[in-house]
C-alpha cells in the first residue's frame, strides 16, 4: 500500500503555477477587507521573496476588526463615491519586497484577483513580467488599457485554475497532519474522498 499511495501522490504534485497559487489564496487568509479577501505571491525563479494581501494600511485600524470601512458603512464596495481603506494585495507584496530590499525586476506574481488597472501599473514598473490570477476582475475599457499594456510587450497576464485534483489533496493536507507515516496519509486521503 506505501509504494501505491507514494507513486500515486507523486504524480498528484501540483504544477508550479498551481502552488503558487494555491500560496496566495493562503495569503488570502490573513485580508483584513470586508469587501473580499485578496492574496497575492510575489515569485522569483521558482522562490517565493515576498506576499501580500488586501487591508487597511500598515498600523491602521482593520476593518475586519472595528466591523465597518468607515462608520455608517459596512464595506468599501457599498460606496460609489467614498474610497476604499483597503491597500491591495499587490501592491501589499511589492511593498514587502521593498521593505525588506528585495528586487522585484524580472519575477513573477500571482494573485487571487486579476490586478486593477493601478496595480498592473505598479506591477510593470516594480519590473514584474507575469501575472497569473484567479478570478477575473477588469472589464470593458479597463480590459482595452490592460491589453495595450500586453501588446507592448511590458507584462503577460495570464488566468490559471487550480484542478479538482490538486484542490482535493491540498484541502487533504490542510485537514489532516502531513508529517505522519505514508500510509495514514494515505488512509486519510481515503476517508476524505469518502466524504466528497
Amino acid at each position: 500500500m506505501g509504494n501505491l499511495y507514494k507513486e500515486n501522490e507523486l504524480s498528484q504534485r501540483p504544477t508550479w503555477d498551481e502552488y503558487f497559487l494555491m500560496l496566495a489564496k493562503l495569503a488570502a487568509t490573513r485580508s483584513t477587507c470586508l469587501a473580499f479577501p485578496v492574496g497575492a505571491v510575489i515569485v522569483k525563479n521558482k522562490q517565493v521573496v515576498a506576499t501580500g494581501y488586501n487591508g487597511s494600511p500598515s498600523g491602521s485600524a482593520h476593518c475586519t476588526a472595528q466591523g465597518y470601512c468607515y462608520p455608517d458603512l459596512s464595506s468599501c464596495d457599498a460606496s460609489k463615491s467614498m474610497p476604499s481603506r483597503a491597500v491591495h494585495a499587490e501592491a501589499n507584496a511589492i511593498a514587502q519586497a521593498a521593505k525588506h530590499g528585495i528586487a522585484t525586476n524580472g519575477a513573477s506574481i500571482y494573485v487571487t484577483l486579476e490586478p486593477c488597472l493601478s496595480c498592473l501599473k505598479l506591477i510593470i514598473s516594480a519590473g514584474i513580467k507575469e501575472v497569473y490570477y484567479e478570478t477575473p476582475f477588469n472589464t470593458g475599457d479597463s480590459n482595452i488599457v490592460r491589453d495595450s499594456f500586453i501588446s507592448e510587450d511590458l507584462v503577460i497576464v495570464k488566468q490559471i485554475e487550480l484542478t479538482e485534483s490538486t484542490l482535493q489533496r491540498a484541502v487533504g493536507f490542510l485537514l489532516n497532519p502531513t508529517s505522519v507515516a505514508t500510509e495514514e496519509i494515505s488512509l486519510s486521503s481515503a476517508y476524505f474522498n469518502d466524504k466528497v
